[in-house]
């Protein structure tokens, strides 16, 4: 079992360097947007994936593990940047130690754990409204101004949420028992929408590889507590071809494939055209959804998806507008991604 594991990751540090040199060789004006729905696609399919196993692997597990062998895959590329320098981590140890909880260890346990109880559909739109969530935090934390476009979209999203939460009744509002799946999805929007806000401190000199080594070595530190403790509840799960390939698939490809194809794509185009694709992501997951796991858009689901759509379009166009950052900031951001719907 060892050696099949040792020769397993292997592998996939084989295809990270043949991934990282076929995109230097090929030099074309359509690699970078087919980077771009290789990583909505890969972050869509850790959606599905978390749901199609969530009775078999528990989801704090499944989170650890996820995060465990990402930070062995990247290790090797991320080591040499951590140790050069480790003077500017220590400084900002405290940051990367936030940034870590918010992402790493909130984010996708939070995911994980809403989709023991919900489907993919309902989770993905209610986490579609993340772009929304990180303008009011912003404003909140840093007092950015919110222009009338911003809010109108923010009204428009919140009406949508409310339309999917009440099952497309919203005068039930006030009786209405939020599911745990519910409640989860949206505690996993805004740590990731304070998480997205507060890159804006990460430094800027840190080396982007070192910066991922960084926080998912700290995320996985603040997640082991509640993995033993889970494991301590018997929550294990079987070790068999099913949950290996699911952990490989999203440590792999939702995890470090997708950040390596995302920042390249935002050098390559700009962050704002970059953006755009990940609007995908509820396309991806509900169509995934549908093939893989028999679930079906209900009828309420529809004025929901409108609602929520323009008020991200809304929201997202005035923030464009008003913001400009330097290409070293994008870069940063854009890794989370800042404006736009969390990786998952």
């Amino acid at each position: 079992m060892k050696k099949r594991l040792t020769r397993n990751a292997t592998e996939m540090i084989a295809v990270l360097k043949w991934v990282n040199h076929v995109y230097y060789k090929i030099n074309s004006a359509i690699m970078p947007y087919a980077l771009l729905i290789l990583t909505v696609l890969f972050w869509s399919g850790n959606f599905v994936i978390g749901r199609g196993i969530h009775g078999v692997v528990p989801p704090v597990s499944l989170a650890f593990w996820r995060w465990a062998v990402a930070l062995a895959l990247l290790l090797p590329f991320a080591l040499r940047p951590m140790m050069r320098q480790r003077a500017l981590i220590r400084r900002h140890w405290k940051l990367l130690f936030l940034l870590a909880i918010l992402s790493v260890t909130n984010f996708n346990t939070f995911i994980y754990l809403a989709l023991q109880s919900n489907t993919v559909i309902n989770t993905v739109l209610i986490n579609s409204l993340t772009p929304v969530f990180i303008v009011f935090v912003s404003w909140v934390g840093f007092r950015e101004k919110i222009s009338g476009l911003q809010c109108l979209g923010g009204l428009l999203s919140f009406a949508g949420l409310i339309w999917i939460i009440t099952r497309g009744e919203p005068v039930l509002l006030f009786n209405i028992r939020f599911s745990g799946g519910d409640l989860w999805t949206l505690a996993a929007a805004l740590s990731w929408a304070v998480y997205s806000v507060l890159l804006r401190k990460r430094p800027p000199h840190l080396d982007p590889i070192g910066f991922l080594g960084c926080i998912i070595a700290a995320g996985l530190l603040f997640l082991s507590p509640f993995y033993f403790w889970e494991i301590t509840r018997g929550a294990a799960f079987m070790v068999d071809k099913g949950t290996v390939g699911a952990v490989l698939y999203i440590a792999l490809f939702a995890s470090v494939l997708a950040y390596i194809f995302w920042n390249k794509a935002v050098a390559a185009v700009g962050a704002n055209k970059a953006g755009i694709f990940v609007h995908l992501m509820p396309v991806f997951s509900i169509t995934l959804a549908f093939i893989f796991l028999g679930e079906r858009l209900q009828a309420y689901h529809l004025p929901g998806i409108v609602l929520i759509l323009c008020g991200i379009v809304l929201t997202t166009a005035g923030n464009r507008l008003r913001l400009k950052t330097t290409a070293t900031d994008r870069s940063a951001l854009e890794t989370a991604p800042v404006n736009k719907e969390p990786k998952a």
